[in-house]
């Protein structure tokens, strides 16, 4: 699985759908600032690599999670990674929206989930992991087993892993963080100095006020 997060990364790097700007922060949704961004979406712009995610999120699945009954992905991020992984599967699908729409059947869910079934997440993205889980929850409250998720990559922020860990989820991604920066020090992308400053990011990045 190593060589995959590795292999994975230069990709991601390749593609630039992760950019490192330590002396440009971008800013984030929450109103983080950040050296890092991650945009997996890219990926399906890329016929070879789309192939690739959705190839080694099976195998992630048949290695780790076999007993699956049913996909679901995350809303909207993973919904097409989900549909896909599902569909080389063979398996049924849904989608889990951030909230209830609100019109029609209010639906939090999308499509049909049988009541007992075992589940597995499809995320494309881990930060904090809150809106990983909100999704299991939802899941979990629709009378479903979720028995573990997939994602691309994740930050590996102490606040999701302990998050994860007390939802007694387990998580399995393509490549994370410490591969990501590990490579993109390794092909210049980065310097030496610039790792110092991404690693204080990560260690505390809602307080992170560096630039």
């Amino acid at each position: 699985m190593d060589s995959i997060k590795t292999t994975f990364a230069a990709k991601l790097l390749e593609v630039r759908a992760i950019k490192l700007q330590p002396n440009s922060p971008f800013t984030w949704a929450s109103g983080w600032k950040s050296p890092f961004y991650c945009d997996n979406r890219k990926t399906l712009s890329y016929p070879r690599l789309r192939s690739f995610v959705k190839t080694e999120l099976c195998h992630a699945i048949q290695e780790h999670f076999p007993e699956a009954e049913a996909i679901a992905g995350v809303a909207t991020g993973a919904i097409a990674q989900g549909a896909l992984v599902a569909d080389e599967m063979g398996l049924p699908f849904v989608y889990v929206r951030s909230k209830p729409k609100d019109h029609g059947l209010e639906n939090l869910i999308e499509g049909n989930l049988e009541p007992g079934s075992k589940v597995v997440v499809v995320e494309d993205l881990v930060s904090t992991g809150g809106s990983s889980l909100k999704a299991v929850e939802a899941i979990r409250n629709n009378g479903c087993e979720v028995i573990g998720m997939v994602a691309s990559y994740t930050y590996g922020f102490p606040v999701a892993e302990e998050a994860f860990a007390k939802a007694g989820v387990e998580l399995v991604t393509l490549t994370d963080y410490d591969h990501v920066v590990k490579h993109a020090l390794a092909i210049g992308y980065i310097k030496p100095e610039d790792v110092e400053v991404i690693h204080e990011w990560r260690k505390d990045p809602a307080n992170w006020n560096n630039r």
